[in-house]
């Protein structure tokens, strides 16, 4: 109840564009958390199953790791610009 309360006045106070936005990058800081989340536990699967593997499999996570987490980072500063 609280909660429904709280997103009328956002929406009251803000334009649906900017609510859009807040949601967007919200939804961008999970999905990328989620990413790098899904690659870690890939990796450690894999380094556990093939510990002589585990430099290539490192390096293999760290460069996703980044990619994903620079692809998260555009749609945030994307959102936070609509926002301003």
């Amino acid at each position: 109840m609280l909660s429904m309360l709280l997103l009328e006045a956002a929406v009251a106070s803000l334009s649906l564009g900017t609510l859009g936005a807040a949601i967007g990058a919200g939804l961008s800081v999970i999905g990328g958390a989620y990413g790098i989340g899904k690659i870690g536990e890939a990796a450690m699967n894999g380094i556990a199953r093939q510990p002589e593997a585990s430099n290539n499999i490192r390096t293999s996570m760290i460069i996703s790791a980044a990619l994903i987490e620079g692809v998260s980072l555009l749609a945030l500063v994307v959102c936070l610009v609509i926002i301003l």
